[in-house]
């Protein structure tokens, strides 16, 4: 039942470090609705055995005293058939009680599931826009495009870097200078 929900939260944790926030609060959102109505789904489908198994054992009563009835009027065939119903009915109870225990187990263990994933969801923060469009560009360059702010700030630092350089070299002319003339030991 939760497989498709399963696939597509691994690829969400997976596909999480370079997306956007509020995709990321978005798609979780969408796999926490679509994991509470398999929940509702699942308890449904309990609901239906727990009433199946109720009419099953209703019919092994009916079948074990239609059994004992003809037990006291001697009717040997009648006796066989009700004997045979009653294992027939014996045998669906029993595959009805187990499934209904597996059931059980598996809805409280995609109630967990849902519970985990609701507060992954109220922690989620969304984040600022100029967070989403940070990581909208981050997308962007690691698919090979280019943020004009990012060669904005690629000239910034290469002026400041030249410029760096220059103020360097003339220090060191400058020191040059000082020892020749002899201003400085």
């Amino acid at each position: 039942m939760f497989e498709s929900v399963k696939a597509r939260l691994d690829k969400l944790f997976r596909d999480h470090t370079r997306s956007d926030p509020r995709a990321y609060v978005a798609m979780l959102r969408e796999a926490l609705l679509e994991a509470k109505v398999g929940v509702a789904t699942m308890r449904s489908a309990l609901i239906a055995t727990e009433q199946e198994l109720q009419v099953e054992q209703r019919q092994l009563a009916d079948a074990e005293r239609r059994g004992r009835l003809a037990a006291e009027v001697p009717d040997a065939e009648t006796v066989r058939l009700a004997d045979r119903f009653a294992l027939r009915h014996r045998e669906r109870v029993t595959v009805l009680e187990r499934k209904l225990v597996v059931q059980r187990d598996e809805l409280a263990l995609a109630e967990r599931e849902v519970a985990e994933m609701l507060a992954q969801y109220r922690t989620g923060r969304p984040g600022t826009a100029q967070d989403a469009i940070r990581a909208a560009w981050r997308d962007l360059e690691a698919a090979g495009g280019e943020n004009p702010e990012s060669a904005l700030e690629d000239e910034r630092l290469r002026a400041e870097s030249d410029r760096k350089l220059k103020e360097e070299a003339v220090d060191a002319q400058l020191a040059y200078l000082k020892k020749k003339l002899g201003k400085q030991p």
